[in-house]
């Protein structure tokens, strides 16, 4: 059994964080680990529910929550920096009392975690990327994202809808229901704001400060660029590496079962 609380926290700069404690019920003693889990770009934390509960009932304590500008945290904050996003993952660590963590992100969400892991390492325990890396910078990425989010035929009338199109149960989940149909539960500006600065750097300084155990994951129909694990490796040498079959960029998504085996593995 696991129980979930869900509450509010509020960062220094006045943004709310909504997020959920998953703690392991019914078990001796404290949590076997605790583990913090971030969401990529346009998501939301229940994403995560299966791999959380998973994780849960092994023992594990998992915390997961809506990034700035996403889901049921603040729609609209006064900032969207990398640093920004880095401070309310750090500053939910610290709150919560859940140092040493293992963090765990996909894509945006497993950029913010290195970041995090390379600037606040007192905190990390280990690091588990998703379709995540230091690789930049990518110019044409706010447009492109901007593109990708005009695409949506929002409001959709029906979830069953917005799933054919989105292509995930769980993306769809992530959908505010108002009158006239499903919208997207963020602000189309906030969320292109929020990728400007992968458009202009790149971070291997930052992955080259990492010391903690660190596992990259790739799904085999990813979107990560082609030599971008191979140059992580060659920076770091020590990091797992495994790739994830019929999976893309969302493997959380498209395989739990071997994402959550991959992670079982590593942790052990």
């Amino acid at each position: 059994m696991t129980r979930t609380r869900s509450a509010t926290l509020t960062t220094p700069d006045g943004t709310h964080l909504a997020h959920t404690d998953h703690h392991p019920d019914g078990r001796a003693g404290e949590p076997t680990g605790t583990f913090l889990l971030l969401h990529g770009l346009a998501g939301h934390q229940g994403e995560w529910d299966t791999l959380a509960a998973r994780l849960s009932a092994d023992g594990h304590r998992v915390v997961t929550y809506d990034a700035r500008g996403h889901g049921a945290s603040t729609r609209t904050p006064a900032t969207t920096t990398r640093a920004a996003h880095v401070q309310d993952a750090a500053t939910l660590i610290e709150d919560l009392d859940l140092a040493p963590v293992t963090l765990l992100g996909q894509s945006l969400g497993g950029h913010t975690a290195l970041l995090l892991a390379a600037s606040h390492p007192h905190l990390v325990k280990s690091l588990i990327l998703i379709e995540a890396g230091p690789a930049g910078p990518s110019p044409d990425l706010p447009t492109q994202i901007a593109t990708w989010l005009d695409s949506w035929p929002a409001p959709f009338k029906t979830l069953d809808e917005a799933e054919a199109y989105l292509g995930h149960e769980a993306w769809a989940r992530g959908l505010e229901k108002r009158e006239d149909g499903w919208y997207p539960a963020f602000d189309r500006t906030t969320i292109v704001e929020t990728v400007a600065e992968l458009a202009t750097t790149a971070y291997w300084p930052e992955w080259s400060r990492i010391t903690c155990p660190t596992l990259l994951i790739q799904g085999d129909h990813g979107t990560m660029r082609p030599d971008e694990p191979a140059e992580m490796l060659a920076h770091r040498p020590h990091t797992h590496h495994t790739r994830i079959a019929d999976a893309g960029h969302d493997v959380h998504l498209d395989q739990p079962d071997r994402l959550y085996e991959a992670i079982r593995s590593f942790i052990a």
